[in-house]
């Protein structure tokens, strides 16, 4: 007999695949910016400015793979580097205006692409879904120490 677990890792390797309809740039065939941007500004809007050894903590890379995204994200225009606004010796990250309008433009692109996959979706099976998206990603977050904020 197959574990319900096989399942599940067979379905969460076509979800990868599809990405949402991602092209091989790492963007949405419709999208703004890459998936490791997105990723990026999400985190640091929701938590506030943060420093490379934060972004290291949190998203588990080493800061030279950290260095290189926040320089992308720079060049972009997408964040700013800053002094730390709490007085540390560390400069932060913080998100421009520029880059809130993109992420904002971003999430409402995938939104959209969400919307017309679930067309056919009643309200409370979405609810019911993204209830158990957030159960796997905190129990993800939980074993690899690293819990996500949300709001």
């Amino acid at each position: 007999m197959t574990r319900p677990t096989h399942e599940v890792e067979y379905e969460q390797m076509l979800l990868s695949r599809h990405g949402l309809l991602q092209n091989k740039g790492g963007r949405r065939k419709d999208g703004l910016m890459d998936h490791s941007a997105y990723i990026l500004l999400s985190r640091v809007r929701i938590q506030g400015p943060m420093s490379i050894g934060e972004l290291s903590d949190a998203f588990g890379l080493d800061a030279s793979t950290l260095n290189r995204q926040t320089a992308a994200a720079m060049r972009a225009g997408l964040v700013e580097r800053i002094p730390d606004p709490e007085g540390g010796m560390a400069r932060k990250f913080r998100i421009t205006d520029e880059g809130a309008r993109m992420l904002d433009a971003e999430r409402e692109g995938l939104v959209r692409s969400l919307e017309r996959v679930m067309a056919n979706w009643s309200d409370e099976d979405i609810s019911g879904f993204a209830a158990y998206l957030r159960r796997f990603n905190t129990d993800i977050e939980r074993l690899g120490g690293r819990p996500w904020p949300r709001p």
